[in-house]
């Protein structure tokens, strides 16, 4: 029996919105239990996280929705990473000034 994230999911739109935006929470709500390999992922790169559990549960019913994780998770970890580089250049130069 293949799993539809469509059917397995009460509100599959507002879950996703989460798992876009707030990864983290989101996945303390709906992510079940973790092991070790889990808890880094949701601790270093949360969006790649989803993008795997989502490939893993995923791929054979919904595969559209698992590469659009994948673009999001490369989006979303760049996106922190970018992030925190501009807010450090951003604090060094308001401690010079």
């Amino acid at each position: 029996m293949t799993l539809d994230f469509w059917q397995a999911h009460a509100y599959p739109l507002l879950l996703l919105f989460g798992l876009a935006v707030f990864p983290r929470i989101t996945l303390l709500f709906v992510g079940g239990p973790f092991a070790l390999l889990h808890w880094l992922g949701w601790v270093f790169a949360p969006h790649l996280l989803v993008a795997i559990l989502a490939t893993t549960r995923y791929w054979d019913t919904n595969p559209v929705l698992c590469v659009i994780a994948w673009f999001i998770a490369f989006a979303g970890t760049g996106g922190e990473g970018a992030g925190v580089r501009r807010g450090a250049r951003w604090r060094r130069r308001s401690r010079e000034a």
